[in-house]
């Protein structure tokens, strides 16, 4: 019998060969025929990757941009993150990555991100889960949570934070920020209040936990992510213990018995309002308290900087708050409202320049889920594509003087469709930042306590830096002084 299947197979070696041989032909035809952007895939496995993580000041595109964009133009190929990438400086392509989110392009980041935020981690989630969390994310940052519980709680974080400041004295703002919104969000989160020694020790592990974020993902001990990860183990300990003290709470109907304004936080929404597992729910809280941490508090510091550097709109901002208050002060009024927040046109102004120039959020990481062609070019499925949202806010064909910090070009009669059709400091399409509207009020409120009570200069020469996170290597060291 063995013989008979040897022949067997020796007979039809021929016809396998050939369909080896054609398959491959047929791969090979196909892999030839794609009109792939131009580019280098650089070294094996790291490829170019280290070239463009390199740190260059945060208002420019970096070297790595400049010198690949002057070659190859606004999109091109490279090799970065271990994978075949498509790099688009291209405003259409970008935002039409954006758009078809789901479709053509779906969310993909490094293994490394989802081990320390967790696979349930709303930036590494994609599909209906994704969808799910967000839309509880969403409802509990609806415009009626925003306008009557999440505003007072803005203004109370705000002046909790100013009025530690002390008469010219030095400090860091960029720490200052950062305070202010991780306790802003620890309070609306899982209703923790500043200064208490639990919400600095969650705080402080919380500062070990970012180091790890942004570091390699290098797990030995003593290395940023392994200390990363065990502060991890640390922040999910007290968010899990906060939840467990919930449940026992737990009403007949299984919802969180204690509905009172203390404890009207995220984890009471999410154990109210979703059918989530605990992994998922600790996840969920601690992605946001990541994204609504982070982001906010740079661009609150990039604003700050920028503003010392322009007197001009520093003045501005200050005669548009001082407007608003004099008139509540005639009213009797106490506390910001709603009403005064849609006054502050041109602080919204200085909001969407800071997000222009500053680009807190440099690139997102997407990957195409099937082929895609556009403007001639092919991005075969499975292959990353890189949209990095720099390179368009700094485009000279869409700003005018793009480096230059100029609130004036967002007012209605000056901004086009255009360049606003493509300002993208959130994201843009399906997974556009939850929170955004949240952070801007953050600003708002924050800059208007600011301008009203202080004058501030740079106690240090210092500015940002793209490593790509931004970061000021000095804190943004500030002094500051009354306004008489």
């Amino acid at each position: 019998m063995s013989i008979l299947l040897q022949e067997a197979l020796f007979l039809l070696l021929p016809t396998i060969l050939s369909l080896l041989v054609l398959t491959n032909l047929v791969k090979w035809r196909r892999k030839k025929k794609l009109n792939l952007p131009p580019g280098l895939a650089g070294w094996p496995f790291f490829g170019e990757t280290f070239a463009y993580l390199k740190p260059h000041p945060a208002t420019s595109i970096g070297q790595f941009m400049d010198l690949h964009m002057s070659r190859y133009g606004k999109i091109f190929r490279s090799s970065l993150f271990g994978e075949q990438t498509i790099v688009s400086a291209d405003p259409g392509l970008n935002r039409f990555i954006l758009q078809n989110e789901g479709r053509l392009f779906e969310c993909s980041y490094p293994k490394s991100i989802g081990g320390i935020l967790g696979k349930w981690s709303m930036l590494v989630l994609v599909g209906e889960m994704h969808q799910d969390m967000r839309m509880i994310s969403l409802n509990f940052m609806s415009s009626v949570r925003l306008r009557t519980l999440l505003l007072p709680e803005v203004e109370k974080h705000t002046l909790f934070v100013l009025r530690s400041w002390k008469q010219d004295s030095v400090f860091p703002a960029q720490e200052e920020a950062k305070k202010f919104t991780f306790n802003l969000m620890a309070k609306n989160i899982m209703s923790m209040d500043p200064g208490e020694a639990e919400t600095e020790n969650l705080r402080l592990e919380y500062i070990t936990f970012m180091k790890g974020v942004v570091s390699a993902p290098i797990n030995f001990p003593g290395s940023p992510y392994w200390k990363a990860l065990k502060s991890r183990s640390a922040i999910l300990s007290v968010i899990e213990k906060k939840m467990e003290e919930r449940m026992q709470r737990m009403g007949s109907h299984g919802k969180a018995a204690d509905q009172r304004g203390d404890e009207d936080d995220l984890l009471n929404w999410a154990l109210n309002h979703s059918n989530f597992s605990k992994e998922q729910i600790l996840d969920l809280l601690l992605s946001l308290l990541f994204a609504g941490h982070e982001t906010s508090s740079m661009a609150l510091a990039l604003a700050i900087y920028f503003l010392q550097a322009s007197p001009r709109a520093a003045q501005e901002l200050r005669k548009e708050h001082s407007e608003i208050a004099d008139k509540k002060k005639l009213r009797g009024e106490c506390g910001l409202n709603w009403d005064d927040y849609k006054q502050m046109e041109f602080t919204q102004n200085v909001i969407n320049e800071t997000l222009r120039l500053g680009n807190v959020v440099r690139f997102v990481h997407r990957k195409a889920i099937q082929d895609v062609q556009y403007k001639g070019y092919d991005i075969p499925c499975g292959w990353k594509v890189l949209p990095v949202f720099t390179t368009v806010h700094l485009d000279s064909s869409l700003y005018s003087d793009p480096h230059d910090f100029n609130p004036w070009r967002w007012q209605k009669s000056s901004s086009s469709s255009t360049s606003t059709n493509y300002f993208t400091p959130y994201g843009g399409g399906p997974r556009l930042c939850a929170g955004s509207e949240l952070a801007k009020l953050e600003m708002a409120v924050f800059l208007h306590h600011l301008v009203l009570n202080y004058q501030w200069e740079l106690a240090e020469d210092d500015q940002a830096w793209a490593y790509p996170f931004i970061d000021f290597p000095k804190g943004l060291p500030i002094r500051v002084r009354a306004v008489t």
